[in-house]
């Protein structure tokens, strides 16, 4: 009995945590993103005209998010039974909204005005295949900064 009441504790502890640390992270994403609006991102086909650019140099921003204990082990339960594992959708948004904040803001410091053909790769590091229990995603961003 005392060791699922430390559980429950313990899960309870995470849960809150977790919550606290992913919206402060959302937070600054939301702050940083405004102060980025300046350069947008734009894609283009193979037959459209890239806008005139002076200089154009390839920029790649790239973070590595990890599930926090909580989100790990409800993953964990929605597995047996199969489905979407919602938990983790916020991994991937915070990874590929950090990953362009950070190619932009590199962007930025170069004196870019745009950035053009903006793709992601992700990959996921840990897992069950690996002896760590928590799920990490790295996401990488890269395109084409022109001024």
């Amino acid at each position: 009995m005392d060791s699922l009441i430390i559980f429950s504790v313990l899960m309870c502890v995470g849960y809150f945590f977790g919550q606290h640390l992913e919206k402060q992270h959302y937070r600054s994403i939301r702050m940083r993103e405004r102060e980025t609006m300046s350069v947008p991102t734009m894609n283009f086909g193979a037959k459209q005209n890239i806008p005139q650019a002076l200089e154009s140099q390839l920029f790649v921003g790239s973070v590595v998010i990890a599930s926090d204990y909580f989100k790990s082990f409800a993953a964990g339960l929605r597995n047996l039974v199969g489905g979407r594992v919602i938990v983790y959708e916020s991994l991937l948004d915070r990874g590929r909204r950090e990953a362009v904040l950070r190619m932009k803001e590199d962007a930025i410091a170069w004196g870019a005005t745009q950035i053009v053909n903006v793709r992601f790769e992700t990959s996921s590091i840990g897992g069950q295949s690996s002896k760590s229990k928590n799920a990490m995603v790295e996401v990488m961003a890269y395109g084409t900064a022109i001024r």
